[in-house]
């Protein structure tokens, strides 16, 4: 999630892996008629995991949660993160005023056996939904799963950034989040997580106990930027997106996006060569 091109192009979407897309995010309005079918009502799983994971998690790691009150009671609202840590994914839907749902790897719900229903009961629990992870279908897939629950007047989170850091540095944020607001008329609260790269560091299993802090930044209306359409009305929603991040969460900024090297020769000469809007 390199510099952007100077003059970007109005084709946008968002990335579910380290690779980059262009695909077009077309009208799904025509094909969600009231409520999506896809955007799923909690049923007991959710709520019974919800009841038992909620309490557990805030006496084992007794998270410090600021400006809660930030986040509204319903309609259509973004929950923009910076990205650590695994366990991102389960501290904000665990303390968040109203449910969160987020985008997950498609393998956490498709596995067999004992520990594919614990995977799946568990990610149900959450709140998340599975997408395949990638560019071009998969990318906008997962842009019409988060427009979903959006025009189902839901909260949904997103990490600008793409993937997490691995360093500890703030990255610049990809115009995906921004096309939803912007798409939507979502309202985004930016989010601040400090310390739960603590708890679960890369590379490791079992979680540790660590103290973290969770806040809630005042909502962002982004219409003021002009429409979904045009790349730099994207491009100046997620840095005020980002900007707010930051005031949060206080890291260095990375001043690029967080990005894996390209796999194989013709990857690494394709990026060279048509390098793309990071979105």
């Amino acid at each position: 999630m390199t510099g952007a091109r100077a003059e970007p192009k109005d084709d946008d979407a968002t990335d579910t892996s380290d690779s980059e897309s262009t695909a077009v995010p077309h009208d799904v309005s025509a094909d969600l008629p009231g409520e999506p079918e896809r955007v799923k009502r909690p049923g007991f799983v959710y709520f019974l995991g919800y009841g038992i994971m909620a309490p557990v998690a805030r006496v084992v790691f007794r998270p410090r949660i600021l400006g809660r009150e930030n986040i509204p009671a319903s309609g259509r609202v973004i929950l923009a993160s910076n990205h650590l840590s695994f366990i991102d994914s389960i501290v904000i839907p665990l303390v968040a005023t109203r449910r969160v749902q987020f985008l997950a790897k498609s393998t956490y719900f498709t596995g067999t056996g004992f520990k594919g229903w614990v995977s799946r009961t568990f990610f149900t629990a959450i709140g998340a939904i599975g997408v395949e992870r990638g560019a071009g279908q998969a990318a906008q897939a997962a842009l019409d799963e988060g427009r979903a629950v959006l025009d189902a007047e839901g909260a949904f989170a997103i990490y600008p950034e793409g993937t997490r850091s691995l360093d500890g540095r703030l990255y610049k944020g990809r115009t995906g989040v921004a096309w939803l607001a912007l798409t939507t008329g979502a309202v985004v609260v930016p989010v601040g997580l400090i310390g739960t790269q603590e708890i679960q560091p890369v590379g490791t299993t079992l979680p540790r106990i660590r103290k973290v802090t969770v806040a809630f930044g005042k909502p962002l209306d982004l219409s003021h930027h002009g429409q979904a359409t045009s790349g730099k009305a994207r491009r100046q929603a997620t840095d005020e997106i980002m900007t707010a991040i930051h005031d949060l969460s206080g890291q260095e900024l990375a001043h690029a996006y967080n990005e894996s090297p390209p796999v194989g020769t013709l990857n690494r000469l394709a990026r060279r060569v048509f390098p793309r809007e990071r979105l």
